[in-house]
């Protein structure tokens, strides 16, 4: 592999790894103050979904991106509601909304545009375009630092740029703030936090929240950046790719940032290179493909070290009386 396609691997590593890595941070606020939420995947879908639909109806991904991160919060209350206020089954919660949204986006795209569920390819101002960087003519003929700065550092959306300024704030929110240090605490003795004074509820409802915000900008980079529109289920699993990755993290936003990279560096390899001579036997497309989902399945299942969740992750809190 020559320098150049390194660099072309790694920018799709790059593109690739945003909405994991988004969805992943949302999940991480949602898990660090007690609540799973595997319906990342629908709000996702969702955002999506509306992010495009939006952006093609009014020609400006500002008002789509808006759009998608309405429709996330909007799944996010309602999670929030089944959850937190009802005290249901969070499992199941976030089950039924990766099916509500799988289904209501196809139904309203195919009702809206009459296109097979999908929306109209979005052009122009309906999508986020790359940008170029300060400096990118200056140090262009530089050996090495020059190619990396053009073409792996800039030229991407302001979103990727955003999913990436969201590691280093969210470490400081958890690690640094007050209320952080109380989002964690609703994680792992809420009623300690409630002892304190402090609204357990309300601080899992922000937390909620923030994860519908993460999972919104996720949904429309999908829809709106790194392809031109929405089609059916075009998350593929990303959702429950991030949670992998959350697990894989163990909650900590550094390490997302690293498993999101892994994740996508094994859907840039797989993307490039298709069915690999390997003199004695050729590695089938089928195979590359499946690479991610095979390095979810060994994280979940274990083989690399045990990851704790927060003690009342998957508890709905009662007040004592």
């Amino acid at each position: 592999m020559d320098f150049a396609t390194l660099l072309q691997v790694l920018d799709s590593t790059v593109r690739l790894a945003t909405p994991l890595l988004l969805a992943c941070l949302a999940g991480l606020f949602s898990e660090r103050a007690g609540i799973f939420d595997i319906g990342l995947e629908g709000k996702m879908l969702a955002a999506a979904f509306f992010s495009a639909a939006i952006a093609s109806i009014t020609g400006d991904v500002w008002m789509g991106l808006g759009a998608g991160i309405l429709a996330s919060l909007a799944l996010s209350v309602l999670h929030g509601l089944a959850s937190i206020t009802f005290r249901g089954n969070q499992l199941i919660s976030g089950v039924a909304i990766n099916f509500l949204a799988a289904g209501l986006t196809v139904l309203i795209a195919q009702d809206w545009f009459s296109q097979g569920g999908r929306t109209p390819s979005l052009i122009g101002a309906g999508r986020f375009e790359g940008i170029t960087l300060p400096g990118v003519d200056a140090v262009s003929g530089i050996p090495i630092i020059g190619p990396i700065y053009q073409e792996l550092i800039s030229g991407h959306s302001i979103l990727v740029y955003i999913a990436f300024a969201m590691v280093p704030l969210t470490w400081w929110l958890l690690y640094r703030t007050r209320f952080g240090l109380r989002l964690r605490a609703v994680g792992e003795a809420p009623e300690a936090v409630d002892t304190a004074g402090v609204s357990v509820i309300g601080l899992r409802y922000v937390a909620v929240g923030i994860c519908g915000v993460l999972c919104g900008i996720a949904g429309a980079y999908l829809a709106t950046a790194l392809q031109a529109g929405f089609v059916k289920d075009m998350t593929a699993g990303r959702g429950f790719i991030a949670l992998a990755a959350l697990i894989f993290a163990k909650w900590r936003p550094w390490h997302a940032l690293y498993a999101c990279l892994l994740f996508g560096l094994l859907q840039a390899v797989a993307l490039r290179y298709q069915n690999i001579d390997l003199g004695a036997f050729v590695v089938p497309v089928q195979f590359m493909d499946a690479l991610p989902y095979i390095l979810t399945v060994v994280i979940l299942a274990g083989f690399v070290g045990k990851a704790i969740p927060p003690r009342a992750g998957g508890e709905p809190y009662v007040k004592e009386r």
